[in-house]
Parts: C-alpha cells; sequence; structure tokens
C-alpha cells in the first residue's frame, strides 16, 4: 500500500502529452457540508474559491465552517490568525453565477437529487465559459447520466470527496463515457494541488467507494434483520478492523439520508424501494445522530446507547451466532463487492481498489485492502 500510495500521488497514471493546469481560482457550487468542506481544502491549498448557494446567508454559513474549524486549530496552537485570514479571504461566498468568468473549475456539490442538479448544472454551463472542466461530487449518480445536463460532456467528470472533505485523503475521480482523457489529466492535476490521493474508475450507480461500503452497511443490516445481537454486529466490525460500525455509520450520516437515498437509488435501478430497519426507525421520526436518536441514543460529546427500543421494532434470534460467523460475513461481503466492481469494469486497476477502500472508507489497512486480503487468503 505504501508504494501504490506513492505511485498515485505521483500520478503515475496520468495520460501523456497533457499540459498540467496549475489552478488558481475555482468555483463551489453548494455551501452545505459537503461544498464547504471543499472550498476549505482548496483555499488551504492556496486555491481561490467562488462559494455559490442559493442565497448569501447559506453562502456565507459555507464560509463560517471553515472560520469555525480554523479556530479550533488556533485555540490549539496550530496556527496564527495571520495564517487563517490568508485562507479566509481565499473564499468568495455568493449567491449568483456571475463570478465564473475566470474560474478553471467548477464542482457541484448540491443535494442528491436527480432535478436539482440537473437545474444547478443548467446555471452554470450557461455562466460558464465554453472548454472549462465541470467536476460532479455525487456519490452514486452515474456521471454519463449527469453530464448529458450539461454542454460539455467531455469536460464533465466526477470528483467524489470524502467527509469531512478537508481532512480525508481521497477522491475518487470517476470518469463519464464521454470525458476525455484530458479533462481526467486535469481532475488528476486538481486533486494532486489539493495534496490529496486520487483513484480513477469507471462510471456505475454507486462507482466504486459507495457501493463498497454499501456492501458493509447491507451485510450489517442483514444480519440485524435476521435477529442478530446489534452489539454483536458492531463489536465484530470493530474487531475486524472497521473504524466503527454500520449502525453508527448510517447514524453518523444520517437515516433521513440513507431513506431518501434509498428511494433515489431505488428509482434509477427502476425498482421499488425496500428500506427495511432504516425505514421503520424513519417512520418512528429516529434520523440519526443530528437528531439524537436514531440506532443510538445519542448524549453529549457523542456518547451512546443503543435505543432499548430496538427490540421491539425488530426480530431477536434465541441463539445469537459466533463472532467469527459475524466477522467474517461483514468481510467477506465487502471482498465479494470488490471483485464484483473489478469484474464490471468499474475498478480499472486493482491497486484503486485497494487505496479506495482504506483511505475513503475504512477497510482495515493491516489487510493491505479488499485485493491484498483475497490475494492473502
Amino acid at each position: 500500500m505504501f508504494i501504490n500510495k506513492g505511485k498515485a500521488d505521483s500520478l503515475a497514471a496520468r495520460p501523456k502529452g497533457i499540459d498540467k493546469l496549475a489552478f488558481k481560482r475555482i468555483a463551489v457550487v453548494g455551501a452545505g457540508t459537503m461544498g464547504a468542506g471543499i472550498a476549505f481544502a482548496c483555499a488551504k491549498a492556496g486555491i481561490e474559491v467562488v462559494l455559490i448557494d442559493r442565497d448569501q446567508s447559506s453562502a456565507d454559513k459555507g464560509k463560517a465552517y471553515t472560520q469555525k474549524r480554523l479556530q479550533r486549530d488556533l485555540d490549539k496552537g496550530r496556527t496564527t490568525a495571520e495564517k487563517i485570514d490568508k485562507i479566509l479571504t481565499r473564499i468568495q461566498p455568493t449567491d449568483g453565477y456571475d463570478g465564473l468568468g475566470d474560474v478553471q473549475l467548477v464542482i457541484e456539490s448540491v443535494f442528491e437529487d436527480r432535478a436539482v442538479k440537473e437545474d444547478v448544472i443548467g446555471k452554470i454551463c450557461a455562466a460558464l465559459p465554453a472548454g472549462v472542466l465541470i467536476g460532479s461530487n455525487t456519490s452514486a449518480l452515474p456521471i454519463t447520466s449527469l453530464a448529458a445536463y450539461s454542454d460539455r460532456p467531455d469536460r464533465f467528470i466526477g470528483l467524489h470527496f470524502f467527509s469531512p472533505a478537508e481532512r480525508m485523503p481521497l477522491v475518487e475521480i470517476i470518469r463519464g463515457d464521454q470525458t476525455s482523457d484530458a479533462s481526467w489529466a486535469h481532475a488528476l492535476d486538481f486533486v494532486a494541488a489539493l495534496r490529496k490521493t486520487p483513484i480513477t474508475v469507471n462510471d456505475g450507480l454507486g462507482f466504486f467507494t459507495s457501493r463498497f461500503i454499501g456492501s458493509f452497511v447491507t451485510a450489517s443490516l442483514d444480519m440485524l434483520n435476521e435477529g442478530v445481537n446489534p452489539a454483536l454486529i458492531e463489536n465484530g466490525a470493530r474487531m475486524v478492523g472497521m473504524p466503527m460500525g454500520a449502525l453508527t455509520i448510517s447514524d453518523s450520516i444520517g437515516l433521513d439520508v440513507s431513506y431518501h437515498a434509498g428511494i433515489s437509488q431505488a428509482k434509477e435501478r427502476g425498482v421499488e424501494p425496500t428500506l427495511g430497519e432504516i425505514g421503520k426507525l424513519y417512520e418512528a421520526g429516529r434520523h440519526g445522530m443530528k437528531k439524537g436518536k436514531g440506532f443510538f441514543d445519542w448524549g453529549e460529546g457523542g456518547d451512546k446507547k443503543l435505543w432499548p427500543g430496538l427490540k421491539d421494532l425488530l426480530p431477536r434470534r434465541d441463539t445469537q451466532p459466533h463472532v467469527d460467523e459475524v466477522k467474517a460475513r461483514i468481510l467477506y461481503a465487502q471482498l465479494a463487492e470488490g471483485a464484483r466492481a473489478f469484474d464490471e469494469g468499474v475498478l480499472v486497476d486493482v491497486i484503486d481498489g485497494d487505496l479506495g477502500a482504506t483511505l475513503g472508507v475504512g477497510f482495515p489497512a493491516y489487510l493491505g485492502g479488499p485485493f491484498a486480503a483475497m490475494d492473502t487468503l
């Protein structure tokens, strides 16, 4: 992994014969948590950012995210007020698209809804000079279909960041059917400018990382639905080496977010949504950590206890499986999904799969990634 990360960071896969693009000014559309985090990462790397949202108040709130995070560093003596001022002056919040005339890239990072993205992409294209690269921070919607809403499908690419965007070291680059080599090369240049590690995958619903982490969550929820003790499922995940269990992840993301994402993905596949345990908790008004209640009851400082009402909402087996079975189901579900993504051509290189799984979604680093783990087995 050490060797392969070095290759990725040095852009060893970058196509030859394409001039490098130095990024001085970009735009981010959508000043929510992800968009604000991307703007912060860019400003910290010395890149000016036009941060756009539907109204000035929302855009200002996005900039305030950077100020709040930097204040923590100042309080701990990790930075200076002068450095903070320099970073903040690089972020220009606005509610209009008229500042796109001199940007080298626009990243849309709006709500994961196809209609919303279509509207925003249309507004970007109307204000953006021809030939300027557009990136989408979608975590699941196929890039080729989003590119169809633009006037430049060859200059449209996926740039999937991970939360929190200013801290997570990985960016998943997704090539659509019409994405040019120049667009791919420039996307790699941008990720390198942020001093993050890029992986490149081909298009498909969920790309690689989203479907990979989805396999972990699904395997865990399947066991929950079979009556396996939720504490056993969470502890089994930690014993495998996952940074947190699937129920904690679900609460952290927000059960309302997962609920609506499940409906959206079912529409993409043309099937009826099956929302299972997430749906039951959502309908019970338990929306996750931000509301203080989901699979867990959340206290101050992130303290949590499993919600006692789970036992009434879900089945419970009389005889519980051994923890080794729980660990195996969590691990092998992920290995199988990695193999499936490679077989389908979403992953071009298993190195990207190993880096994407470990750096992006918390697959145990001691195993070297899912493909290294399969080789070991």
